[in-house]
């Protein structure tokens, strides 16, 4: 299951890939200065079940986009809660790019991620929450409509409400159409959320 959107081409050469490949020298090839080094140790990475907590902390001040592509694919491998709490902490960073890597990788971890989707949904942060609803737009996860539909009833915010109500436009069965019902009603001075709302009901209508 790869993370990489934009497969890096980037040549492999043989001394790249020279030193021990048991753990200890692969997450100290983390900081080979030569980034092609540091791809192979990401990837070799996979094979090492402790190696999230090293990933995570290199991934903070990684400059190479390959290196990073292939550290949240081994991170995605891994799986394991060190993996997913440190891509939680990402959602919080300052850059964009940091936040949409987490968000793209935390996609590919539905099981994982549905153990602590309630708590993100529930986040003090109302950006936190928002992205936490766009990873929901292709968890692929039988509960992604239970949840959405738990934002749009109980979130106060508005921007948090609108994301909900975009992706339930998309997901949105019949049990959706009660709360949309209400949620218009809760902000029924709000023109975009009277038009977003309209729109799901008319799908799920059928109209």
């Amino acid at each position: 299951m790869a993370f990489v959107k934009n497969q890096s081409t980037q040549p492999v050469l043989d001394e790249e890939r020279q030193q021990p490949r048991d753990c200890k020298h692969l997450v100290a090839e983390l900081e080979n200065p030569n980034p092609g080094a540091r791809r192979w140790a990401a990837r070799d990475l996979m094979d090492c079940p402790d190696a999230s907590a090293a990933l995570i902390r290199h991934l903070e001040h990684e400059k190479d986009i390959s290196v990073r592509e292939v550290i949240l694919t081994t991170l995605t491998t891994l799986g394991d809660d060190v993996a997913v709490a440190g891509l939680v902490e990402c959602l919080r960073s300052d850059s964009a790019l940091v936040r949409n890597e987490a968000i793209e990788a935390m996609k590919q971890l539905p099981d994982e991620v549905a153990l602590i989707m309630r708590g993100l949904l529930n986040d003090s942060d109302p950006d936190v929450r928002i992205f936490a609803v766009n990873i929901l737009e292709s968890l692929r996860h039988p509960d992604v409509e239970m949840w959405l539909i738990t934002v749009i009833e109980n979130d106060q915010q508005l921007n948090v409400c609108a994301t909900a109500v975009d992706l339930l436009g998309e997901v949105g069965t019949a049990a959706s159409r009660e709360p949309l019902q209400r949620l218009q009603k809760r902000f029924s001075d709000v023109p975009y959320i009277q038009f977003a709302t309209k729109l799901a009901l008319q799908r799920i209508n059928g109209e």
